[in-house]
């Protein structure tokens, strides 16, 4: 008995000593970031790295340091180890509860048992924590905060965390009261620290952020609100605020402000329920209630993401909102984090079933340099919504200058070359090539004016859902009209070559229309109503916020821009060869005839590159993520000027249309002589090659 005292008295006297210290701390590598028990991030240094040879892709792990359980992942990049997973916890529901008396699972000796003395090895399972929380503190949760929150949040602790608020959510709300919420929210917001939010990337199961995102949401669904407006919880890193409304309630709307960075101002929220959507609701009153988040976007990783390297940044605070089953739309205004001018913003909405950002859920209505407003759709699966950054569109100023006065020029100058081909139509179209030349010109210059003024009618159209229909054809026009103009510049190629290497045979003028017909209107027909056919069902023909071709579902737009490319890579062919042809060396040649070659060839590149559309091809480097804005520049430049660029060097610069233009504006006895002049020249000259009736000038459509 004497000896029982003793060693009864020990064990009190070093568990005295123990309990006059902070428990032991956690190891962690330099630069991950932790939370400590007076709620303030820290580095430490964690178990050491693997040893041995670091060969690409290889990997190995390390337990963790003493009183945690789990271990940490490697894998071998760039010859050094680096972490990939870590699973190290020091949290169980057992010790969660490890503080509370009168515990069944412990003696009475339990609670003043240190952390590092708790046998780990057979860890209640966290389904049962449910029960353990429902026996001693049914009414507010609040026996759990305290663990949590001494906890450091490594990646394993944070995973554990989920799975409780999880298990929570789903076992014990039926009853939700603010005193829970309250104790939820504290548990959610220990996890949601922008300091801790590093070491979420390390945490195996990246669904961690979707799971806690829906559990927030399905527990707060069940909370029913006392007061007219109420601020139910106001934590650091998550608020919610809810709200009465019934059918007579004017239009309503509640706003959060909330720290995302380390700066002092707030980023701002807004949530509006529409009045015509309150009409929907019974007169007996509803819910609104609206939770925020200003970290949880970083952590929300998407399912199935192409291309998982470049994540569509979320790039304002992420809401979610609780409405009435009858309410299917919602207004939001978000702050832009990030208040890049070379950034836009996309609506979205996360899919809680397929873990991703759906974007067609939600309309941009308003997109400026500092917010962004949203016309969103409402379901149980599409609850949260926020903007995402789009690093790879820019706005700027200067290029909607540059395309709004280079398309009002173009348009002009289409109308003028058009008047002008009418005008000496007669008498510059003596030979099949050069009529055909002609036709190709005035095709290339309709299509292009046709296909300006549908792109206007579609940048000036703001679509909604009851004018889809009409957005529809706006796109389908626009996309037509503007494959059109590549096939023509197409056939002009085609027509180019035809006149370079055959000089002896000659096609049927009518057998050449219908060739170019074919080519110029027929391709791009086919291929503008099968990507119709394919899309449209799906409501995948469109992207959201203009009336153009979708990227990001059914990428509808590479119906554009394969047929584009490949027309614009032949055609690139076909100037080198016109260009090779044009040099024509001779031996014994002189200094001037070489300068005169280079001027033929520089004359003959400069006049075709507009006309077969080569200025598209710096389109390529637009769509690299990164490219700077002077390439921007020239792409608009050169295209929003392209209807100018061909009245100049189709129709200005031709000789042959000047002589014409002339003849018309001469006395009618001028014009008489020079008719008979040409008509002389024509008989005696036929369609020999020596002749020179087709001359180069002709084969190659330039002057």
């Amino acid at each position: 008995m004497k000896s029982q005292a003793i060693t009864i008295y020990c064990l009190m006297l070093y568990l005295a000593t123990e309990c006059s210290h902070p428990r032991s701390k956690t190891h962690i590598k330099d630069g991950d970031k932790l939370q400590g028990p007076e709620g303030k991030p820290k580095t430490e240094r964690m178990q050491e790295k693997c040893h041995g040879p670091c060969t690409t892709s290889s990997n190995c792990s390390q337990p963790c340091v003493q009183h945690f359980r789990g271990e940490i992942g490697f894998i071998c990049n760039g010859n050094k180890w680096q972490k990939s997973t870590e699973t190290c916890t020091s949290l169980s529901v057992e010790t969660l509860f490890m503080d509370l008396n009168n515990t069944s699972r412990f003696s009475v000796a339990a609670p003043f048992i240190p952390l590092h003395i708790v046998d780990y090895q057979a860890p209640e399972p966290i389904e049962s924590v449910a029960q353990v929380i429902q026996m001693n503190c049914p009414l507010d949760y609040a026996c759990i905060i305290d663990v949590v929150k001494s906890s450091e949040a490594t990646s394993g602790n944070i995973a554990f965390i989920v799975k409780l608020l999880k298990n929570i959510s789903t076992h014990l709300s039926d009853n939700v009261t603010q005193e829970k919420m309250k104790s939820y929210f504290k548990v959610a917001n220990h996890i949601l620290d922008k300091a801790v939010i590093p070491n979420w990337a390390f945490i195996p199961d990246k669904n961690a952020g979707s799971d806690l995102l829906q559990s927030v949401n399905w527990f707060a669904r069940r909370f029913r609100i006392q007061n007219e407006l109420e601020h139910i919880t106001d934590e650091l890193f998550i608020q919610t605020k809810g709200l009465h409304i019934n059918h007579n309630t004017s239009e309503r709307s509640f706003s959060f402000s909330m720290n995302v960075s380390n700066t002092t101002e707030g980023i701002l929220g807004m949530i509006e329920v529409p009045r015509q959507e309150l009409w929907k609701l019974p007169p007996n009153a509803s819910e609104a209630i609206g939770i925020a988040f200003p970290t949880l976007g970083a952590v929300l990783k998407e399912a199935h993401l192409q291309n998982a390297s470049l994540p569509r940044q979320v790039n304002g605070l992420v809401v979610s909102v609780i409405l009435p089953e009858r309410l299917k739309q919602i207004l939001f205004t978000f702050e832009k984090i990030n208040k890049s001018r070379n950034t836009r913003a996309q609506c979205v909405g996360w899919h809680s079933r397929k873990r991703r950002w759906d974007e067609n859920v939600c309309e941009t209505t308003l997109d400026t340099a500092s917010k962004v407003k949203c016309w969103c759709n409402y379901t149980n699966v599409l609850m949260s919504f926020s903007i995402l950054m789009s690093p790879m569109s820019v706005d700027n100023k200067v290029l909607d200058y540059i395309t709004c006065i280079g398309l009002s020029v173009s348009i002009l100058s289409l109308i003028v070359c058009l008047i002008i081909e009418a005008t000496v139509w007669s008498r510059v179209v003596v030979t099949e090539i050069s009529y055909m030349r002609h036709v190709c010109i005035v095709n290339i210059a309709v299509s292009l004016l046709t296909a300006n003024v549908w792109f206007i009618l579609g940048s000036n159209f703001n679509k909604k859902a009851q004018n889809y229909n009409w957005c529809v054809v706006v796109t389908f026009f626009s996309h037509f009209f503007y494959l059109s103009l590549f096939f023509w510049m197409l056939f002009q190629a085609l027509l180019i070559v035809y006149g370079l290497l055959v000089v002896f045979r000659r096609m049927m003028k009518s057998c050449m229309m219908a060739i170019g017909f074919a080519i110029g209107y027929g391709c791009p027909l086919v291929i503008a109503v099968t990507t119709v056919a394919i899309t449209v069902p799906g409501k995948g023909y469109m992207r959201h916020g203009a009336c153009w071709l979708n990227w990001d579902n059914t990428k509808a737009l590479l119906a554009f821009a394969i047929p584009a490319l490949l027309i614009v890579a032949v055609n690139l062919v076909v100037v080198l060869v016109v260009a090779v042809n044009t040099q024509r060396p001779s031996i014994g040649s002189s200094r001037s005839q070489d300068v005169a070659i280079i001027i033929r060839i520089s004359k003959n590149v400069a006049t075709l590159t507009p006309l077969l559309g080569l200025t598209w091809g710096f389109g390529i480097a637009t769509l690299i993520e990164g490219t700077s804005l002077i390439f921007h520049i020239i792409f608009a430049l050169l295209n929003a000027f392209q209807g100018f660029f061909i009245l100049l060097f189709g129709t200005i610069i031709d000789h042959k249309i000047r002589d014409a233009l002339r003849m018309r504006m001469s006395s009618p006895k001028g014009r008489s002589k020079a008719a008979e002049e040409e008509s002389e020249g024509l008989r005696s000259s036929g369609w020999h090659h020596a002749g020179g009736a087709t001359s180069s000038e002709d084969r190659t459509g330039n002057s």
